[in-house]
């Protein structure tokens, strides 16, 4: 081990042991610790209310979500944490393959969040719904020209199609799932066929490509939807739609953030309550609120502006699947080409 290196594992654990020691001593019988990747402002109001509802604090971390799982690794039987909360069940998949979350399966949370968006072991749960599908320019396109995912592979697109990067989590569960319903050989040629289409280099966020097709440099592109939110929140004439895909076949893809009850929960209880407590109809109007993502719970509707995009049908498939396949995912890609 060189010098660098070890002054830098010096600093993590430096880093580590006093925030820590500010959890240990804020932490009771009657509070929840939750590491997140969920930035505060959208995790902060959902807790207030809970604390506020049942008189149990939640005391939370936030931090990049990979960093959050490799401490919770490090940390072991010693983390504070009692929940570890996610966006995408890629990565959520991914920390219960370390063995991070210990089974939860109640009856509460069975009835208020539909099964494909649970981990079938009951390791984590969905929360919000987020639907990755098409958005395109209302100056240029036609919408009765759009229809699937694989649509968008036909040559009519040819230098009119943005996506985002192969390497973000988002493209990979959504590849992931088109291995799943359609196997590897079709879905290769529909990556293929993106990858002839496009307009410009893959984008590092979902608000390029909006951008890249407001400014005309494509026509069609690839978003999840609360993206889409925010930016008709800031500009709401901009000349871009949602189409949703795949409306006679295996319905929109969907992604999840969720949470799990770490396997070393010091308040198993507690966090379980908090965790049944946010499927719950209140908790999920809130999250449909914050940041215009669909709720888990389908009983509860969503926020106006989201519901003004009208009803879709969303695909079935258990969202596990989008980390079984991720490997597979991430090599058809480099395969054909997407980058």
């Amino acid at each position: 081990m060189n010098i660098k290196t070890w002054a830098l594992l010096t600093l993590v654990v430096l880093a580590l042991a006093v925030t820590s020691i500010g959890i240990v001593q804020a932490k009771s019988e009657d509070s929840v610790i939750v590491y997140s990747s969920r930035k505060e402002h959208l995790i902060k109001p959902l807790f207030e209310s809970f604390t506020k509802d049942t008189g149990i604090k939640v005391m939370y971390l936030t931090g990049k979500g990979g960093a959050l799982i490799e401490r919770l690794k490090l940390e072991g039987k010693n983390t504070k944490a009692d929940m570890f909360m996610t966006v995408d069940a890629g990565n959520l998949w991914y920390a219960a393959t370390q063995g991070l979350f210990q089974a939860v399966q109640t009856q509460t949370l069975e009835s208020n969040i539909p099964s494909h968006l649970r981990d079938p072991k009951g390791l984590w749960t969905g929360l919000s719904v987020r639907a990755r599908t098409i958005v395109y320019s209302t100056e240029r396109v036609n919408p009765t020209d759009l229809s699937t995912y694989k649509n968008l592979a036909d040559a009519k697109w040819a230098g009119r199609l943005c996506l985002r990067t192969s390497k973000k989590i988002y493209t990979k569960s959504l590849v992931a799932s088109m291995i799943y319903h359609q196997g590897k050989n079709k879905a290769g040629d529909i990556i293929s066929g993106w990858v002839n289409n496009l307009a410009a280099t893959p984008n590092a966020k979902d608000s390029h490509i909006m951008n890249a097709i407001v400014s005309g440099q494509c026509d069609v592109g690839l978003v999840n939807t609360y993206y889409f939110g925010r930016l008709i929140a800031k500009n709401p004439n901009v000349p871009l739609k949602l189409f949703w895909a795949n409306q006679d076949t295996t319905g929109v893809h969907v992604n999840v953030s969720g949470a799990g009850v770490t396997k070393y929960a010091t308040n198993t209880k507690g966090a379980i309550r908090l965790l049944e407590w946010l499927s719950s109809a209140k908790a999920q109007a809130i999250y449909a609120s914050l940041n215009k993502e669909y709720p888990a719970n389908q009983n509860v509707a969503s926020d106006d502006v989201v519901s003004s995009w009208g009803s879709f049908k969303q695909d079935k498939m258990n969202l596990a699947q989008t980390g079984v396949l991720q490997a597979d995912a991430v090599k058809l890609m480099q395969i054909k080409g997407y980058r």
